[in-house]
């Protein structure tokens, strides 16, 4: 997991991390399926106006059934996946499901994204020919190790574990595990003392304990479709560029949770 030279510091070292197997939904969740949800009074609606409040485009652009959803709280996601008897994945799964064990740096291997391979590099504005996303699953050429769809671009998307900066430096690094939020709260801190705001990316130095995000979305630039990239905001954020997909514990899952949405990744899974 992470790397050694490109990349962030928040990305450094590459390191070796052990998980347990695990499903991962082999989609992006859709509006029509996040529905479902909010129908159940399950989950609270998301931003449907997220787009046009934005300025990245007609809210009807991004609202087609298959379309992921977007304009989600980190808080919207998690009940989501629970709604479905799932769990939001970890930082570490989610690299694990990019990567395999060849270390590779997108989900179809170490060439750069191409629009044949995945939704990237589209203008976010209300100007003609801006970006929006696609229905999940329409660009089978860049499907993951496993057979997952949309790992990188179309939207980011919520992972469980909060932002730590140090996740990959600390004795918890081998399981893939952050800091507790004191901890990564002190973290942020030093960082800010030592003036090192790029250490965490473009994005400012956290003051809240925030969440990660992974994957890329369709307005971001190829570089930052890599497979190590940590992103971060506060989880009451609603973004036209976030979204989400749900994870399970293999021990949790019946073998009718096997099912054709889903993606066994491995047991004891080396990831570096």
């Amino acid at each position: 997991m992470g790397v050694d030279r490109t990349g962030e510091e928040d990305e450094h070292p590459a390191h070796s991390v052990t998980l347990r197997a695990f499903y991962l939904d082999r989609t992006e969740v859709t509006n029509a399926a996040y529905a479902e949800c909010v129908s159940a009074h399950a989950c609270p609606r998301n931003d449907v106006h997220i787009a046009s409040r934005s300025h990245a485009g007609t809210d009807a652009e991004f609202g087609r059934p298959n379309q992921p959803v977007n304009g989600v709280m980190w808080s919207d996601a998690h009940a989501y996946c629970a709604f479905r008897g799932k769990r939001l994945p970890r930082e570490a799964e989610f690299e694990r499901a990019v990567r395999d064990d060849d270390g590779r740096r997108y989900p179809w291997g170490n060439e750069p994204p191409t629009p044949e391979r995945t939704a990237f590099g589209r203008a976010l504005s209300m100007n003609p020919g801006h970006g929006t996303t696609d229905d999940v699953g329409s660009h089978p050429t860049g499907k993951g190790p496993y057979g997952h769809d949309d790992l990188a671009g179309n939207l980011w998307e919520w992972m469980e574990d909060e932002y730590d900066p140090f996740a990959y430096t600390r004795d918890t690094a081998s399981d893939g595990k952050p800091g507790t939020c004191a901890q990564i709260m002190t973290a942020q801190d030093k960082l800010r003392a030592e003036g090192k705001q790029g250490f965490t990316g473009s994005n400012p130095i956290p003051r809240e304990c925030e969440h990660v995000l992974r994957g890329g979305a369709f307005n971001y630039d190829g570089p930052g479709l890599r497979s190590s990239n940590r992103v971060h905001h506060p989880g009451h954020y609603r973004l036209v560029m976030a979204g989400l997909r749900c994870a399970k514990d293999v021990e949790a899952a019946k073998p009718a949770d096997s099912d054709s949405d889903q993606g066994n990744i491995p047991p004891d899974s080396s990831i570096r």
